[in-house]
């Protein structure tokens, strides 16, 4: 038997990190298996049928290295509707399913509860198909429905709790349920992996396996990602765009390695790992059902030892869309014609031990770009105070008398400058970066005061001087 194993999301205008880790799992279990992923957009909402919505899932599965052209697909479940009106068809026929135009209210009247579920009032009316008619599928009286999951084991649902469930609507459109189902038998799906929060579906779509005479798929229900507080990740409260992550400038082979890790890890007291390493270890009866906590704070960690792990050559092609403003990502504050690729090649390798995003490139680098630093005010008025007009005074005469601009000699000639007046470098230096760079916090001031230039950096300290008359 071939595996396959399938990743279903929806077209929602973003790609949940959740997803991203689901697609990550089924796409490794099947290599393992030498087996096949399928890509199944289920589109059946109106809504969230949008071309564009669509590229951005292939777009963001081509990031985190699941290529096109590398799996089946994508399918469209929109494209699949005339089998999902068969199934419900034949589950109607057989017995397995009934019709009933019962709405919420008229339970709720009979039950005497907006709490209790159907009520099956319709089992046995015979009630045919017509406007209106939702059908329901017959659920058995008596038993248990045992999920055999290779993460959690074999969970067991009461058939008497589960209620006569809908799996047509009153216009004939099948529900998810049904049509989930149906396009997993359609494609030939051996594994389900999926997250937790469609384990409660599972009984009922095993019941529907069983009446349409397939056997169910292997299942296995991953842990639910959650925040800080213990709570599911949702879009409309916390960061869960795998695009603004990548426009922010996480990287690829950092964002996978992290996700991998919720709620599983590699041999050894090691998380951060070659791919390689993840691909052959990675087992689906090792993850913990545990929810899993996604924390910025140490993906960021992550990222940064990814971004020092990089080449120079690789670090500066990395930086690339944030110094040009190409694709999605905010033009930089400065012109094309003002950017010198020869001095960012000088300090980048000074950047790249300081950055945890890629982003953060532009506001290290800017005052080398633009014709006046941009001032953060907060840190003028803290650094700029009694004493700063006479340290740049002094600074720039004896900057001005250097033979050699390099980051040695300026040093040691601001190291003697506050000596002089019983200062350590720390508090000497600190009123010419502002004058210089703009901040209080950056590159090393010598090395950027190297490569900024003589001219250029006399006429900032002179400028800064003067707004402190």
């Amino acid at each position: 038997m071939t595996v396959r194993v399938r990743f279903a999301p929806s077209p929602t205008g973003m790609f949940h990190v959740g997803g991203a880790r689901s697609a990550l799992q089924n796409w490794i279990y099947a290599k393992q298996q030498g087996g096949v992923f399928v890509l199944r957009i289920e589109d059946t909402d109106a809504a969230r049928n949008k071309p564009e919505w669509t590229e951005g899932i292939l777009s963001a599965l081509d990031w985190i290295g699941i290529s096109r052209g590398s799996y089946e697909g994508p399918y469209f479940q929109s494209e699949n509707a005339g089998e999902h009106r068969a199934a419900a068809a034949r589950l109607y026929e057989s017995g397995r399913a009934y019709y009933c135009d019962c709405t919420r209210e008229d339970v709720q009247a009979r039950t005497g509860s907006q709490y209790q579920g159907y009520d099956g009032y319709h089992r046995d009316r015979n009630l045919g198909p017509g406007v209106g008619h939702a059908l329901r599928f017959r659920t058995p009286d008596e038993g248990a429905t045992v999920v055999v999951d290779l993460i959690r084991g074999e969970p067991t649902f009461e058939n008497k709790l589960i209620e006569d469930f809908v799996i047509a609507r009153g216009d004939g459109s099948p529900v998810f349920l049904l049509a989930n189902v149906v396009d997993d038998m359609t494609m030939g799906i051996t594994h389900v992996i999926r997250a937790e929060e469609h384990l409660p579906n599972t009984p009922k779509q095993q019941l529907l396996w069983d009446a349409l005479g397939v056997k169910p798929p292997v299942w296995a229900h991953v842990p639910v990602v959650v925040n800080e507080k213990r709570q599911k990740l949702s879009k409309r409260r916390d960061k869960v765009a795998l695009e603004a992550y990548r426009e922010e400038g996480y990287l690829a082979g950092a964002m996978r390695n992290y996700l991998m890790l919720l709620g599983w890890a590699p041999s050894g007291d090691r998380e951060i790992v070659p791919w390689s390493v993840i691909e052959d270890e990675f087992r689906l009866d090792e993850v913990n059902p545990s929810p899993a906590f996604f924390d910025e704070k140490k993906l960021r960690a992550f990222n940064g030892e990814y971004i020092r792990a990089l080449s120079v050559a690789d670090f500066i092609d990395a930086c690339q869309p944030w110094l040009t403003g190409t694709g999605t990502i905010a033009p930089p504050p400065w012109q094309p014609e003002e950017f010198d690729a020869d001095a960012f090649a000088a300090v980048a390798p000074l950047a790249q031990t300081r950055l945890a995003v890629l982003s953060e490139i532009v506001p290290n680098v800017d005052f080398l770009f633009l014709a006046s630093p941009l001032i953060d005010e907060a840190a003028w008025a803290k650094t700029m105070k009694d004493g700063s007009a006479e340290l740049l005074d002094a600074a720039i005469v004896a900057f001005e008398a250097l033979e050699s601009w390099d980051a040695d000699s300026l040093k040691s000639t601001l190291e003697a400058v506050g000596a002089e007046r019983g200062l350590k470098l720390g508090k000497t230096q600190a009123p010419v970066r502002v004058a210089v760079t703009g901040r209080t916090v950056g590159l090393p001031l010598f090395e950027s005061l190297e490569v900024l230039g003589r001219e250029r950096a006399l006429t900032r300290m002179r400028a800064a001087r003067l707004r402190l008359v």
